[in-house]
This record gives structure tokens, C-alpha cells and sequence, in this order.
């Protein structure tokens, strides 16, 4: 594998911080578009299932274009994948700023799914797996994950001032210019990949593939981070239109959408130190179960703010907190030269959960007027997605063992 000097000579904290700096910008933004739902749907006098179907094709083409993003990440490192996925996402961004229809709504969505594709967590989490050595190789990857949570933290509270005081479409023009941004933050991590993990043998993209789908514990986890991405996705882009239906303040939503990127910080933290203490599958069981509990908590309890924000810090320890435990399987099967591009792979599932949760989102509601088959969806799918997770056999696959064997050897 070929090495980046510019990489290998930067200390393993600023990767992290540039890596971080630009999911978190771009996770960030992403999970914080529902605050658009009811300003956009109004202009343009649509029902909400359009908007939702819009974002549940932002998530899709996250999904499509995070295998394809992560290989060339793999192959050629993160800088100008980065460099053209931020300059899809301005023109997804133009797109809803100019919006005319519900046509120009679609268009937005695919082109901001693209860029998010090569600039989240999923596709630039290999390029620090690769480099982290392996005792600190999920600790790394949480501080990602965390990056992310940081991101929607700020930006919910940041994109929510600038809607209120200078309307939505304005909005859209600062958060254009603030992701233009990361083009010369993505320069530091410009060069070509570099890998760490031993002797094991190279792969080519189709060798790769062919291990990875041969292997039972690989679609268990597939199926699992589907229904991460049907929770994820479902609350980011309805709860606030949820609150209000509730008759709740409209400040609600937002600063309960803050307070899950608040505690989506402590819990990716635990999860990334979590190695210790509990094998991972255990804790993606753990934390989907979790999950379903806390979504009965909308059925049945009253909804006030008070309650409202409570769930929603309880649901963000177990957010994001799924990425560090999922991925560090994927580097456990298989090792870390195709990373990106494996973990894309589990990540286009989770996207086809995402599209499934926003888009069902919007369709349930708009035939029911009620989001309660929704809540009920969700924990049914949490309890399955535990149940996934619990037969995972957490080793590597014959060749990364082999691999290790011969360096403990030597």
C-alpha cells in the first residue's frame, strides 16, 4: 500500500481534528435539514411527504455513494473526493434555495446525499482506522463519531437562528458558504492512503468484495445498521414537525435535537472505550434494545417539553454511539486496507433505513395524521435489530488471522 508523507509525518490528534472538523460541518448540517420541513413546505404549498421524500433521497444517495466514495478514498486517499463531494452539496444547497417545486426538492436531495457520501463519517472513518493503530483504533473512530455529534450540537441551534432571523432561503446562502469551507480544511489529508495493520496480504476491490460477502457476520451487521439508519434519520427529520403536532413550543424540537447531539458526545466516548469491557457485538445489541425502550417512552408518557428532552438525551447515548462498535467489527473481519469501502457497503444499508424512515415518516403521517405507527415501527425494529447482533462471531476472517499470527511469531 502506498503511504502519504504528509500523513505519516502528522501526529495522529490533527488528523482527527481535520477529519473531525469536516464531518462534523458536514454530519452536522445533514442531520439538522428537518428544521426545513414546515418553512419549505409552506412556501411552496406542498404536503410534507414531498420534503420527505427529498430528504429520504438525501439519505439514499448517501448510502449509493458511500461504498463508491470509500474505494477511491482507499485507493487515492480523502483530499479530492472531500474536495468534490462539498461542491455537490453547495449545488444540492442552490437547489432547495431556488426551489420552485417539488422537482427541484428531488434534485437538491440526490446532490446533497452525494456530497455527504465522501465527506461523513462513513467514508472518511476508514482513513482513520487505517492509520490508528489497532489498541487505539476504536477509540479513534469514536472521536469521529463524536466530531459528529459536536456538529449537529452547534449547527441545529446555529441553522435555527438563521431561519428565524433571516428566513430560510437566506439561511441556505451562509450554510453554502460555511461548507465551502472544508475545501481547504480537506487539503492536510490530500495524499495517498496509508495502512498500518501488518503483512496481511493485498486485495484487490473484487478480492475484497468476495471475502466481505461470503461472510455470514458481515450481513448480520449489514442488516442491523439498517435499522440505525430508520431511527437516525426518522427522528432528525420529523421530531420537530412531532413537538409541534404535540402542540408543544417550536422551540422544542431544535433544542431537543440539540440535547441528542449533546449526549450522542458522551455516549460515542463509552462506546469507543467500551472495548475493554464488552465485545461489540454485545453493545449493539445492547444499544438497539435501548432504543426500543426509549421510543415506547412517546407513546405512553405525556408529551411536555420536559419529557420530551429527556427521551431525547437518554436516545442520544445510544445515537451515534452504533458507528465505533459496527466499523471496528468491520476492521476486526477483515483488516483495514478496504475499510471505506466495506463499511460503505454496511452503511448503504443503513441508508435504505433511512430513506425507509423518512420517507415512511411522511407517508404514515400525511394518510394517518399521527405519527404513532411510526413509534411502533421503531420498536419493533430495534428489538430485531438486538436480536441480529447477539450471533455475530467476532474474529477475523482466516486471512487477517493468518496475518497476525505470523507477526505475534516474529
Amino acid at each position: 500500500m502506498r503511504s502519504s508523507s504528509s500523513q505519516s509525518l502528522m501526529p495522529l490528534w490533527l488528523l482527527i481534528l481535520i477529519v473531525g472538523t469536516i464531518v462534523g460541518i458536514s454530519m452536522g448540517r445533514s442531520q439538522s435539514m428537518g428544521l426545513y420541513l414546515q418553512p419549505v413546505t409552506a412556501a411552496l404549498g406542498i404536503g410534507r411527504e414531498p420534503f420527505a421524500l427529498a430528504m429520504a433521497l438525501t439519505q439514499l444517495m448517501m448510502g449509493l455513494g458511500a461504498p463508491f466514495s470509500g474505494a477511491l478514498i482507499d485507493s487515492f486517499g480523502a483530499g479530492r473526493v472531500v474536495v468534490a463531494c462539498v461542491l455537490a452539496t453547495i449545488a444540492g444547497l442552490y437547489f432547495m434555495y431556488a426551489a420552485t417545486s417539488p422537482s427541484d426538492l428531488v434534485i437538491s436531495g440526490m446532490l446533497m446525499g452525494i456530497g455527504v457520501s465522501g465527506t461523513g463519517v462513513t467514508s472518511l472513518v476508514g482513513t482513520i482506522g487505517r492509520l490508528a493503530p489497532p489498541d487505539k483504533r476504536l477509540s479513534a473512530i469514536a472521536s469521529i463519531g463524536m466530531a459528529a455529534g459536536i456538529g449537529g450540537f452547534v449547527a441545529l441551534p446555529v441553522m435555527h437562528f438563521l431561519i428565524e432571523f433571516v428566513g430560510w432561503q437566506q439561511s441556505l446562502v451562509w450554510l453554502m458558504v460555511i461548507t465551502a469551507l472544508l475545501i481547504p480544511i480537506a487539503w492536510p489529508i490530500g495524499g495517498k492512503p496509508v495502512r498500518v495493520d501488518g503483512p496481511a496480504r493485498d486485495q484487490s476491490v473484487r478480492e475484497a468484495l468476495a471475502e466481505a460477502f461470503r461472510h455470514p457476520s458481515y450481513w448480520l451487521l449489514t442488516a442491523g445498521f439498517f435499522v440505525c439508519g430508520f431511527h437516525v434519520s426518522f427522528i432528525m427529520v420529523h421530531l420537530p414537525a412531532f413537538t409541534v403536532d404535540q402542540g408543544l413550543p417550536g422551540w422544542v424540537g431544535p433544542v431537543a435535537l440539540s440535547v441528542v447531539g449533546i449526549a450522542n458526545i458522551v455516549g460515542t466516548f463509552l462506546a469507543g472505550q467500551s472495548g475493554r469491557y464488552i465485545e461489540k457485538r454485545r453493545l449493539l445489541s445492547l444499544i438497539y434494545f435501548a432504543r426500543a425502550v426509549l421510543f415506547l417512552g412517546f407513546l405512553f408518557l405525556p408529551m411536555t417539553p420536559v419529557t420530551v428532552i429527556t427521551l431525547c438525551g437518554l436516545l442520544g447515548i445510544f445515537w451515534l454511539s452504533t458507528i465505533p462498535p459496527t466499523s471496528g467489527l468491520v476492521a476486526t473481519f477483515f483488516g483495514t486496507q478496504w475499510m471505506s469501502m466495506l463499511f460503505g457497503f454496511v452503511f448503504l444499508s443503513h441508508q435504505v433505513g433511512a430513506f425507509a424512515g423518512v420517507w415512511l415518516g411522511g407517508r404514515l403521517f400525511d394518510l394517518t395524521k399521527s405519527y404513532d405507527a411510526m413509534w411502533w415501527l421503531s420498536v419493533a425494529l430495534g428489538v430485531i435489530s438486538a436480536l441480529l447482533h447477539w450471533p455475530i462471531a467476532e474474529r477475523p476472517v482466516p486471512r487477517v488471522a493468518a496475518a497476525a499470527s505470523a507477526t505475534s511469531r516474529a
